[in-house]
């Protein structure tokens, strides 16, 4: 029976922590290269998923979970064109009020179009089926979602070692001013390169209302273990990120079982931890990919 509770656990911690490592994962991505500490990044995973939800009955479930983050990623492009990007090179603490300021934008825009009430999203009856009477915990969804979290981590390294814009990307986290010098559009790059990290925020969100149900504050839930996870993992290592959002969820669930009160605060006593002995994180090396 304890075996059992513990794998069940696991189980949820690795879904839980697939979540953050998603958000941290773009977050880290906004902050290595334009130094931008994105505290709006959960209000887009909440438009992700409200965006899925509206368009679920028209284009079916799993045209949600294709157009959903895409749009999301449009919206993300917009508001870096038109408001971020007007911080460049200010002050950090300008593009703090301004991202913390949006944060609460998107949330109660979210409130005041869909309602402030949770609402259920719709996810196809055989994928929410166990696979077994005896893993009950081990359903379609969960395994689906655990497939697409490793489809977009692993697209997204491709995207930064194959690609001319991920080698850009990779250049500018370690120089932009030499990048810039070189020919490349900086402006379009930290543009394109803000997309890409809403639009792991926007599929999140997405998969996170299957699992986690849907209300506006489904991204204030998950924006602090997410700062959390890269923290851990170490800023500038997109492996770190994933490892440290995966150690934080599985950490947080195994804990629920010994010391229920302690579910939250495990992930800040591992990040405290992390700091005294290994300051850069895991895997931390400023610039690495």
């Amino acid at each position: 029976m304890m075996t059992q509770l513990i794998l069940f656990n696991i189980a949820n911690g690795l879904i839980i922590g697939a979540f953050y490592a998603l958000m941290a994962i773009g977050l880290s991505l906004i902050m290595s290269l334009s130094d931008v500490i994105n505290f709006a990044h959960g209000g887009f995973l909440a438009v992700g998923a409200y965006i899925a939800y509206t368009l679920s009955p028209y284009i079916g479930f799993w045209g949600g979970l294709v157009v959903a983050p895409v749009l999301t990623a449009l919206l993300g492009l917009i508001v870096e064109k038109f408001l971020i990007s007007r911080v460049y090179g200010r002050d950090p603490l300008y593009s703090l009020l301004l991202t913390f300021g949006l944060a609460f934008i998107l949330e109660d825009g979210t409130r005041m179009i869909w309602g402030a009430q949770s609402v259920p999203y719709a996810v196809p009856n055989w994928l929410m089926s166990p696979l077994s009477s005896q893993y009950f915990f081990l359903t379609g969804y969960r395994l689906l979602m655990i497939a697409l979290v490793a489809i977009a981590v692993g697209g997204l390294f491709w995207v930064m070692n194959k690609t001319r814009l991920g080698l850009r990307i990779r250049a500018g986290t370690l120089d932009l001013e030499t990048v810039s010098v070189l020919g490349v559009n900086v402006r379009v790059l930290r543009n394109l390169n803000f997309g890409i990290g809403i639009y792991l925020a926007g599929l999140a969100g997405v998969l996170a209302a299957g699992q986690l149900g849907l209300q506006p504050t489904i991204g204030a839930s998950l924006i602090m273990p997410s700062f959390v996870a890269i923290i851990i993992g170490g800023l500038g290592s997109l492996l770190g990120t994933l490892l440290g959002g995966l150690l934080i969820g599985v950490a947080s669930a195994l804990t629920s079982v010994f010391v229920p009160s302690g579910t939250e605060a495990v992930m800040y006593v591992m990040m405290a931890l992390v700091l005294l002995v290994r300051p850069q994180g895991l895997l931390g090396e400023e610039g690495r990919f």
